[in-house]
């Protein structure tokens, strides 16, 4: 599992941030799931494979909608985070739903599974099987009596900007950056005050590899935490690669200056011994132990530097 499957799964299992990704997705911004409504399931499963070992299969994060009052289960929610699209992804996600199932046999009350893929690229779309028929070849005889499975698929760089406005978590942000990008090959970041700093930073910087978002954050005092939007995130960024930049300058200068004092040194010890003893440049620095080769490249480097004044 890398860091970004880490800081995606870290960040969706908030409850709040949960429910609004299946509150948009499916019900079109409707409050249907509340964030209180959700409790946490394992999302790891084991089974009996076709060749007899066991094996263990894990969900990137899964909750059970129950109802505060009657704590009957409503449904089972799964989230599944792609970055590259999957051909023979409907085969885990059949695996994973039908263990879902599978687990409710011996219960009184059954409820429907359902897993949702947010598909994070804005470079491309998603191109490849989003069934299972169309994942595998299978003869027309067989087809009718084939079970298909339909993966529900969600391409968050091509939600509309009337979808992204619809979320209240800080998925916004997260889907507000890849729709821009998308559209405009930039980001221009929003006012909006984000309520899980740590975790949307660490996303962003997984999802980007930018280290700037993490490095606000650790920077930024806890007690000022609560109002840091992705303005004042790019803003600090921006400044302290301005005050990196002019140290790096002054650093670039004083390595320069010294540079430039020695190829002086340089120059100016060979060309006295070449007037003192009428010798050749390349004489003079053999008896003087300089490479000629950098006596030649001091000389190129201070015309260059007097012609461009």
């Amino acid at each position: 599992m890398g860091v970004k499957d880490i800081e995606e799964k870290q960040f969706e299992d908030y409850n709040d941030v949960f429910a609004d990704i299946i509150n948009v997705l499916l019900f079109n911004g409707r409050q249907i799931v509340k964030p209180n409504e959700l409790e946490n399931s394992k999302d790891k499963t084991r089974f009996k494979a076709v060749n007899g070992k066991i094996t263990e299969q894990e969900r990137d994060v899964a909750k059970w909608w129950r109802k505060q009052k009657t704590k009957i289960r409503l449904a089972f929610f799964g989230l599944e985070n792609q970055t590259k699209p999957d051909p023979k992804i409907c085969f885990r996600l059949y695996g994973y739903d039908g263990a879902a199932y599978k687990s409710q046999y011996e219960e009184e009350k059954q409820y429907p599974v359902i897993t949702l893929v947010l598909y994070f690229d804005h470079n491309r779309r998603w191109s490849v099987a989003k069934t299972l028929l169309d994942g595998m070849q299978v003869s027309d005889e067989l087809k009718p009596f084939v079970n298909d499975y339909k993966m529900n698929l969600f391409e968050i760089a091509w939600l509309t900007e009337e979808q992204v406005r619809m979320f209240r978590s800080d998925f916004r942000i997260v889907a507000d950056y890849y729709v821009q990008l998308r559209k405009n090959k930039r980001y221009i970041p929003s006012p909006d005050t984000i309520r899980h700093v740590d975790a949307v930073m660490k996303l962003m910087t997984a999802l980007t590899g930018d280290s700037r978002f993490e490095e606000t954050v650790n920077s930024t005092a806890k007690n000022e935490r609560k109002m840091i939007t992705m303005c004042k995130v790019l803003d600090d960024a921006e400044k302290r690669g301005k005050k990196i930049g002019k140290e790096i300058g002054k650093e670039i200068g004083k390595e320069l200056g010294e540079k430039i004092g020695i190829f002086k040194m340089i120059i100016k010890t060979v060309n006295d011994y070449v007037a003192k003893n009428k010798l050749t440049q390349k004489a003079a620095c053999e008896d003087l132990s300089i490479d000629y080769k950098e006596y030649q490249k001091a000389k190129r480097f201070m015309k260059k530097l007097e012609a461009e004044g």
